[in-house]
């Protein structure tokens, strides 16, 4: 049995922690370690029976260690899958047993699927993908390291770039593109292309400048 290391003990990584558990009581699969977190205050004041094992860029994976990536935010998420698989780790995927995964769907490493998730048939999502409670529609193209917040609207074949992020209640209509390292913004609808490297907000979603 592989130890199981959480990174990041925010809301997410505790969070995460509990679909870990959920997943054991079905099946024993890890020995939960812990977290790592570079805010070593993290935790403080919140309830919790696993605690801080250390930061995570002083870390070095052992062989029998395998991360669950609990951070949203896609170029930190980047940035840490990097370090450590330079240094040998291992990612895990975490897929809740609410979760569902239709045929013919494909996904790669470390995925990370939430309560009332779903992959739908023919869709392609890339490695180190954070799906909370929404669907990946049929057809549809998600790149690396993008996080999709819950309660989502994807619609048939949309296309979402490398590091993108949504929010929760994002709608995306039909066909269309997400660029690489752009934000949508709560609740926003998306009726044309976003450009790389925008955030956009409202419904419909225009560019805004923060």
């Amino acid at each position: 049995m592989k130890d199981l290391i959480i990174l990041g003990a925010g809301g997410f990584g505790r969070e995460l922690l509990q679909w870990v558990k959920d997943i054991n009581r079905l099946e024993k699969k890890w020995q939960i370690k812990g977290f790592l977190d570079d805010n070593l205050k993290v935790l403080d004041g919140k309830k919790c029976d696993y605690g801080l094992l250390g930061k995570i860029q002083d870390w070095q994976p052992s062989e029998n260690e395998e991360f669950a990536l609990a951070i949203a935010n896609p170029q930190v998420k980047e940035n840490v899958t990097n370090l450590l698989k330079s240094r040998g780790g291992v990612f895990a995927e975490i897929i809740h047993p609410g979760a569902k995964i239709c045929d013919f769907a494909e996904w790669g490493e470390g995925l990370v699927m939430y309560p009332g998730a779903v992959l739908n048939p023919n869709c392609q999502v890339g490695n180190f993908v954070t799906l909370l409670a929404s669907a990946v529609p049929h057809d549809a193209v998600i790149g690396d390291f993008v996080t999709i917040s819950s309660n989502c609207g994807l619609t048939r074949g949309v296309r979402i770039g490398k590091r993108a992020f949504l929010a929760d209640h994002a709608c995306v209509l039909p066909e269309h593109k997400i660029g690489e390292d752009a934000y949508v913004g709560m609740g926003s609808v998306v009726v044309r292309n976003v450009p790389a490297g925008k955030k956009v907000f409202g419904n419909p979603a225009r560019v805004i400048d923060l």
